[in-house]
């Protein structure tokens, strides 16, 4: 059984769409798993049948919109096949001396409430399991029922899934992905909201470490995984000739605030090329020289489409966790420094400075030149290939 969360809050024709959306993603990461099935849907549940339940169950809660998943018991939907059912899952999960609860749902079946239903199960387990105790608040264990018009169900275990809104729901849009931690993070944010995903990446030839590009490669097959069977695209753009324009600069200072307006310029290239919706960027509200607030907004006027900062309220701590969790947190990445960055960076470029030095080094000209050297490269179920 899969849950899904705010789709049910949509109007009636958003909600059919999205749950459409929703439905086939399951099947795509079902059928990426080798796993056979057959999907039906009903208000406010989707159900999955198939052989290897558990399986299919722990691949489906990883689908975008998926609140939680269970494997189900399924009985008919009545007070005695419901008891009966739930007291075999209790005697395999529920010892003497632990608590439990019983947590009762009925829609579209007549003849007895939610709370009929949950007390004639609980008396059931306790005939059989006498040494329990009932215990609403913070019980041991606990198992579910439900009687609904298409049968009876239960189950005692919810699987999280992401949640969300469903992948290719939102339109594209791209993101600038590095060998760090925040972009994934602000990626996958942005998936989780239903957006198409493209990636680009600003490579740093002899500027950046040697083991960068490996390392972007990772995060673009692990983010990949979270989608399966669809294809995730990586743009890669080679950024030598602007590291090399602006480390012969006089006032080093500058150099990150250029280069988050450059990497904003070819992007925004990019994405008109492509006529995604908006840029995505990792940025982190005073986590650096270049985020702080007086330094954005010197840096937001080179992008010519919207940019989306899913990140810029969080703590660094919150950031890693949630790398932790999706799987693209590295905790020894190698060699992926820039020589590019200076040892005193300005916190508070000026704007007029700062167009004066680009029209000096003819900054439009190098991004255009930038947007022509692309590599394409393909993830498709944390599998990356090189197309172009």
């Amino acid at each position: 059984m899969v849950r899904y969360g705010e789709i049910f809050l949509k109007s009636e024709t958003v909600k059919r769409r999205y749950i459409s959306i929703m439905t086939k993603n399951i099947g795509l990461a079902l059928e990426s798993e080798g796993l056979a099935n057959r999907i039906e849907t009903y208000r406010g549940r989707i159900m999955i049948y198939g052989d290897e339940p558990r399986r299919v169950a722990v691949a489906a809660a990883k689908t975008f919109g998926v609140v939680s998943t269970s494997v189900c018991t399924v009985t008919v939907a009545d007070i005695e096949g419901l008891a009966a059912t739930a007291v075999e899952h209790a005697e395999r999960n529920l010892g003497p001396g632990m608590s439990f609860a019983v947590r009762a749902r009925r829609s579209g079946v007549e003849g007895f409430s939610s709370q009929e239903l949950a007390a004639a199960v609980g008396s059931a387990v306790l005939d059989r399991i006498p040494e329990a105790r009932v215990d609403l608040s913070a019980p041991d264990y606990e198992i579910f029922v439900e009687a609904r018009e298409y049968g009876g169900l239960v189950y005692d275990e919810r699987i999280p899934g992401p949640g969300g809104l469903p992948y290719g729901t939102q339109g594209e849009v791209m993101a600038l992905l590095s060998e760090g931690i925040d972009s994934p993070v602000a990626s996958w944010l942005m998936m989780r909201r239903g957006c198409r995903m493209v990636h680009v990446n600003m490579h740093g030839g002899r500027f950046g470490g040697k083991d960068a590009r490996k390392r972007v490669l990772e995060n673009h097959a692990r983010l990949s995984r979270w989608v399966p069977g669809h294809s995730l695209d990586l743009l890669v753009v080679e950024m030598e000739p602007f590291f090399a324009a602006i480390t012969a600069l006089k006032e080093p200072r500058y150099r990150c605030v250029l280069c988050k307006r450059f990497m904003l310029r070819v992007a925004s290239i990019l994405a008109e090329e492509r006529r995604v919706a908006a840029l995505v960027s990792g940025d982190n509200l005073g986590q650096v020289a270049s985020q702080t607030l007086a330094n954005m907004a010197v840096i937001a006027p080179a992008a010519t489409v919207p940019v989306l900062r899913p990140l810029i309220g969080l703590d660094k701590e919150e950031v890693v966790d949630r790398a932790r969790a999706i799987g693209t947190f590295e905790a020894h990445p190698g060699d992926v420094g820039c020589t590019v960055a200076p040892r005193y960076p300005s916190t508070a470029a000026p704007a007029e400075t700062i167009m004066k030095i680009e029209k000096a080094f003819d900054a439009e000209g190098l991004a255009e030149r930038a947007a022509g050297t692309v590599r394409r490269f393909r993830a498709k179920n944390g599998v990356v290939e090189e197309v172009g």
